[in-house]
């Protein structure tokens, strides 16, 4: 089987890595680099536990190979960090969001994302936009609220900083 000789930023630091060219970004990340926290559920794509940010995009890393991510900056729930971050984090805990916590790296990275975003978003929205990650336990209520409340405090927090 042909490697492939890989340079990538994760969690804000330069990796390099010479792995199978059918690597997936999700072993990489779990075996190589012993990130454990990108969770493989139904390594189809279809759950989401494995979701990370690839330059800002949240991506399933069961599906994306190793090899694409030449170049590209990654961050996996261990480096999510920052004020939105912050707020996502607290609003799953005070909306109860978290159960087995199985789907929770996921789901705080997708969350993540929508909350950078800085749109005011329906319960609708917020159902749409995490259709891709799937929780067994919770019954998305806290989830959703969670989002919301997260993106609306990221709005607010926006918008006071720029009054003066």
């Amino acid at each position: 089987m042909s490697e492939v000789t890989i340079e990538l930023t994760v969690n804000g630091r330069k990796k390099f890595a010479t792995v199978p060219a059918r690597t997936t970004l999700a072993d990489l990340l779990r075996d190589r680099f012993h990130l454990t926290g990108t969770h493989l559920g139904c390594e189809q794509g279809v759950c989401g536990a494995c979701t990370v940010l690839v330059d800002e995009l949240p991506m399933r890393s069961c599906l994306v190979l190793a090899a694409s991510c030449q170049g590209t900056e990654v961050v996996t729930v261990e480096g999510l960090d920052g004020p939105d971050a912050d707020r996502v984090r607290a609003a799953f805990s005070h909306e109860g969001a978290l159960q087995c916590g199985f789907c929770t790296p996921g789901m705080l990275l997708a969350a993540h994302d929508l909350v950078r975003r800085r749109e005011a978003l329906t319960r609708d929205e917020v159902c749409v936009a995490l259709a891709g990650n799937i929780c067994r336990c919770t019954g998305y209520n806290g989830i959703v609220r969670a989002v919301q409340s997260a993106t609306a405090e990221g709005i607010e927090a926006e918008g006071s900083a720029t009054v003066h």
